[in-house]
Parts: structure tokens; sequence; C-alpha cells
């Protein structure tokens, strides 16, 4: 079967104009041309299948949303091919935005100063949903989400995570084969997070709709995605399933310990144990200092004992490796 999105060799570039330090130099960047190239997406290729959700993960910097946009037909790629729905997104920006639906940060797609049911038919009517289709998917929202209680709002009267949940709802309501949701969850309550990652789940499972997050939320993986894409630098680093992510790293632990609850006395101690334990990704976290301890490498036992050389423990914990801290190493692997 034809893939949904298929990226072959991507790459962007953008030119940088240099700027100069000083009076001098200000005065001549208003007359010079000079500028860099930068590379921010480099040579990326993969395929998504029709209804998967794929979480496209990578830290600030790393080309997630520059590449977002070349999929949306925001920006044309400088090298490479993309495919959504078979179409060129940027040559096709039309065709492509009536078969896609998308959910960028803060910015809301509802009219700001009309009640929330005001702007779903004003959506209806752009993206030409016929009533029968329409009703449909009202009526599912509602049974999910009970979002008949916010129709006859301002839109400019809904809190944070209201509008969130009403854009994403948007987003989806004409039916499009892709939805890209840009940090669908920041800044939300826990409630609201947990609501909207199962609105998200259900409305793939009863439509069949692809879904690529890009988030810094490593809950939003974890509750929704299936597969990942990781890339760093404007390269892809990583790109298969979440229990492959863990099989691989299967063998991590989180060791947590104390030696003092004086915040320098801990930093002190988080440095001397970095050297101690150069092999090991050291780092503070909940009042502990967290070791990511690789027993292919070293067991925790072994651990254990040379930090017992080092200081007595007024603490001690041992936990399994979070997706968060295995994607940290990840990054940490890649930058090495």
């Amino acid at each position: 079967m034809e893939p949904i999105i298929k990226v072959e060799g991507l790459n962007k570039e953008f030119k940088v104009l240099t700027h100069h330090e000083g009076i001098k130099g200000r005065i001549k960047d208003l007359f010079s041309r000079e500028h860099t190239i930068k590379k921010v997406v480099k040579d990326i290729s993969f395929d998504i299948a029709k209804g998967e959700i794929v979480g496209y993960l990578g830290p600030n910097g790393a080309g997630k949303s520059t590449t977002i946009k070349m999929m949306t037909g925001v920006l044309k790629p400088t090298s490479g091919s993309i495919r959504v729905s078979g179409l060129d997104p940027y040559a096709n920006r039309v065709s492509t935005a009536q078969r896609i639906g998308v959910v960028f940060g803060q910015r809301s797609q509802l009219w700001w100063s009309l009640p929330v049911i005001e702007s779903f038919k004003i959506l209806k009517e752009i993206y030409r949903i016929p009533t029968d289709k329409y009703e449909h998917k009202m009526k599912f929202y509602d049974s999910v989400v009970n979002v008949s209680e916010l129709y006859d709002k301002p839109v400019r009267q809904l809190s944070l995570g209201q509008r969130t949940l009403c854009d994403i709802l948007a987003a989806f309501l004409h039916d499009p084969e892709v939805v890209f949701l840009d940090e669908p969850t920041i800044g939300l309550d826990v409630a609201m997070k947990h609501k909207i990652r199962n609105l998200i789940k259900l409305i793939n499972k009863e439509f069949g709709t692809t879904v690529i997050i890009t988030t810094h939320d490593m809950g939003d993986v974890d509750a929704i995605c299936e597969r990942i894409i990781i890339i760093d630098e404007g390269s892809c680093i990583y790109d298969d399933s979440i229990e492959n992510l863990k099989k691989f790293f299967g063998n991590i632990r989180i060791l947590k310990v104390r030696f003092s609850d004086d915040k320098e006395e801990m930093e002190a101690d988080k440095e001397q144990l970095s050297s101690m334990l150069n092999e090991f990704r050291v780092f503070i976290n909940d009042d502990f200092i967290n070791i990511m301890v690789d027993e292919d490498i070293c067991g925790v036992s072994s651990v254990l004992d040379r930090i017992r050389d080092y200081k007595n423990m007024k603490d001690i914990h041992i936990e399994e490796a979070s997706t968060e801290s295995i994607i940290k190493k990840i990054y940490d692997s890649h930058d090495k």
C-alpha cells in the first residue's frame, strides 16, 4: 500500500545575513549582502502509513518545525521530495489544505469574537462538508468530550485548555487524511492533557486519521504515539516504535541517590559523580542525583559500590528508565 506521507532525501537551507560587530560593522551591514548558508534539514527520508500516530521529536532547533512546514506546504524544500496524499504540498497548497488538518502552537483557527459553534459552522462551509457528515462528527465529538457545553461561548472567553480542545476538534472536522499537531498539550493542566490525548486516540481509531505530533512532553509520546522519529541537528537519528526503543535500551536503570539536602552540596556531588562515572549520564532531578546506568556496561550493584567509596548516602531508589530519559540518552550519544 502506498504510504500516506513519503519523504525522500529532504533538505532545507536558509540564507543567513552576516552581521558585523561594532558601529562600523552595523553601518557595513546596511550595504552588505554577505550571507552564510544554514542547513536546517539534512537528507531526511521516511514513510508514514495511513492511520499511524507518529511522534516527530527533537530538541529545540533540531529542524522539526521546518520539516512540518514543508509537509504542510508552507515552505518549499531546497532539495528532495515530499508527497502527502500523493501530492507535492508546496506545489498543490490548496488541494493539500483540503486534505490535512493543522494545529500550530497557540495560533487559533477559530473566530475570536464568535461563539464556538459558529466557528464550526463556518469551517463546515469553507470545507464544503456534507450536512450528514458534519452532524455525525459533531455528535461523535460531544459523546467523547461533551463539547456542546462550550458551543455558546465566544472563543475569547475560553480557557487555554478549552480553546486548544476546540482547535483540535476543528482540525479534524473536515475528515482530513492527515492531521499535524504541534505541541498540542503545552501549558495545559493534567486533566485537560488526559482529555486531549484520549480524544486524539479515539478519533484516530474511529476515522483512521493519520496523526503527526511534535512535542516535548513525553507524556504525549507514551500516551498517544505508536512510533517515533527523532531528529537532531537536522538529521534523523531514530525511526522505530516506542516498544523497540524500550527493548533496545531495556538494560537501562535510573539510580537515584541523595547525600544531602543542601543544593550547593548536591551540585558539587553531581560534578564529582560525573567525573567518577564518566561512562554514564549524571543529572539532578526531583531532589536526587540521577545516574543513568547501562547494565550492559556495568551493573547497578557495582555502581553502588563505587558510590559508597565516595560518600555515605542518605537515600536511594532504583527505577526503570522512562521514555524521556531514553530519548535524552539518544541525544547525548548523537552529540558525542
